[in-house]
Formats: C-alpha cells, sequence, structure tokens
C-alpha cells in the first residue's frame, strides 16, 4: 500500500482537534512519534464512531435506520485497511499505518466493532457484568489499544489490563454524563437490574420524579470508574515518563468529569458535564509531578473485585 504518511497524520491530527479538545491536550505531552500515532489510533476511532452514529466528530447525533449496514461497512473497512488495500478514507488509512508501526493484534480491532455492533443491534445492558462487557467493547479496547501504540509489548497482558481499566474509567464517566443525551436518542446504558431496584423504567429515566434515584445510579457509576482510574494509575509505572505524563493528565481531566456529574447531583444533566482549559492546564502539571513519582506507587496486584476483561 502506498500512502503519504504525512497528509495521513495531518488529517488525523484536525479530527482529534476537533472531536476531543481534551484527548487532543493530552495527546501534546507524547514524544512526537507516540503522538502521531495517537493521533491516527483516534482518527480511525473517532470515524468509526461517526459513521455508525451519524455524528460529526463526535457532536450533532441523529438517530439512524441503517446501523447494521453502516457497522457492516466500519467493519469492511477496517479489515481491508489492516490487509494493506487502500481504502479511500483517511481514517481507515491511519489505522493502517499505526498497526503496520506498532504489532497492533487486529483482535483489537473485531473488539471495538463489535461494541459498534451493540448499539446497532439496539443491545442494552441487563446487569452490571453486561454493562462491563460493553464497556470493555467500546472503551477497554481502545485503551489497550493505546497502550500498544505507547510501547507497551502486546505480550504484556498485565500492563494493557491496567490500560484497560483507564478505557472502562473513562466509558463508565461517559455513560454517567450522557443519560440525558442518550435518553434523546432512544439509549440507556444504565442497567436493567439497577433501574428495577429504584424502579425506574427504562424509557423514562430523565422523568423529574426519577431524578433522585438518578442520581444514586449515576453515583455508582462515578464510583466504579474512579476504582478503574486508580488501577490504571498504577499501570503507568510500565511506560516512558512522557506516555504516563500524556495518560495521568488525560485520566485526571477525564475523572473531573465523573466527579462533576457526582458533585452536581439532581443537576447533572441541566448542562454538558465538561471540563475547562484551566482545569486541564492544572491537571497537565500535577501530572508531570505524578509522573515523576510514579515509581514510589505500591507495587500491588490489580485489584480482584474489578471486572476483568478475561470473563
Amino acid at each position: 500500500m502506498t500512502t503519504n504518511r504525512a497528509a495521513i497524520v495531518e488529517a488525523a491530527r484536525r479530527s482529534i482537534a476537533l472531536g476531543s479538545k481534551s484527548f487532543a491536550a493530552a495527546s501534546t505531552l507524547f514524544d512526537p512519534v507516540t503522538r502521531e500515532r495517537a493521533w491516527l489510533l483516534y482518527a480511525w476511532c473517532r470515524r468509526c464512531d461517526d459513521l455508525v452514529d451519524g455524528q460529526d466528530h463526535g457532536h450533532a447525533r441523529v438517530v439512524v435506520d441503517d446501523a447494521r449496514e453502516r457497522v457492516a461497512m466500519v467493519r469492511a473497512m477496517s479489515m481491508a485497511a489492516l490487509a494493506g488495500e487502500p481504502t479511500g478514507d483517511p481514517a481507515f488509512d491511519a489505522l493502517a499505518l499505526v498497526a503496520a508501526e506498532t504489532r497492533l493484534p487486529h483482535r483489537y480491532v473485531d473488539d471495538l466493532i463489535d461494541g459498534f455492533q451493540l448499539d446497532a443491534d439496539d443491545w442494552a445492558p441487563r446487569s452490571e457484568d453486561d454493562l462491563y462487557r460493553y464497556c470493555y467493547h467500546v472503551a477497554g479496547a481502545v485503551g489497550c489499544m493505546m497502550a500498544i501504540v505507547m510501547g507497551v509489548p502486546p505480550e504484556d497482558e498485565a500492563t494493557l489490563d491496567r490500560a484497560c481499566d483507564l478505557g472502562l474509567a473513562f466509558q463508565l464517566a461517559n455513560i454517567a454524563r450522557d443519560i440525558e443525551e442518550d435518553a434523546r436518542v432512544g439509549r440507556c446504558y444504565l442497567p436493567r437490574d439497577w433501574l428495577g431496584d429504584v424502579n425506574v423504567p427504562a424509557d423514562a429515566v430523565m422523568a423529574p420524579h426519577h431524578r433522585d434515584a438518578l442520581v444514586m445510579l449515576a453515583r455508582r457509576l462515578t464510583d466504579r470508574a474512579e476504582r478503574h482510574e486508580a488501577s490504571a494509575r498504577i499501570g503507568t509505572k510500565a511506560l516512558s515518563w512522557r506516555s504516563a505524563w500524556a495518560v495521568l493528565a488525560a485520566a485526571g481531566i477525564y475523572g473531573d468529569i465523573a466527579r462533576a456529574v457526582a458533585r452536581r447531583g439532581t443537576r447533572a444533566w441541566d448542562r454538558r458535564v465538561t471540563t475547562g482549559k484551566a482545569a486541564k492546564l492544572a491537571w497537565i502539571a500535577r501530572a508531570a509531578w505524578q509522573a515523576s513519582r510514579r515509581a514510589a506507587l505500591p507495587d500491588l496486584p490489580r485489584d480482584p473485585v474489578l471486572w476483568t476483561r478475561w470473563r
């Protein structure tokens, strides 16, 4: 496959700038090679998500009536890219580049696309275990891929488990933040068992008289996000200093989203929770100090209570 790497990298840089200010800020902390590869992976993930959900860089989501066909197209284009075939789409060519440069196991690509398939099938979690499986497919697998982009050997499963933890933490925070936004397009990622515990119908989660119960469930999500974030921080000991700096900054920036949802209580969905520029800069500075001191983190085994991708 003949590619113009510089053009593909530039398209990927623009994608992350438009799609996620938080991840774009964190990516500047990587060394140049890792930074470009992170952009390449992000561009593919963002493009797949946009194609399946009818979005533009994560914004203006609409209900689509051909979701399964869209997932099939994403899978076909991704497999073509991994096989070295030209796709005509810079984001899928970005996947081809980053996979070839990092020995990225193709199973993680499949795992992420399987998450898109769950959404296309109008799947909803019945149990907490279902919720975690979904979070793995749409975010934990991305955490594993990002770790490999940062130089973690694909065989280092212990470190990849910690990277998966960070993806899980991000997705749990997303779900807590986006309950109202998801409800507007007919989705609900709160486990049906949880909803049953507090007598909240899945199609009426945003009803005003359910708000107190919803706060309790959102805090359950954010508590679990915090546990996985803490586990992921220990995994940064296996990374270079600059990669650890970027990961710890992203963990703090995104962790603030979960913490803000919990803090706002019944007002959590009045307006979308975001992390401001000043807070991002503060986390970048704090993460540099944390990265410098990460060797002092205890060599604790991963908490066996936490959900694992091996289930």
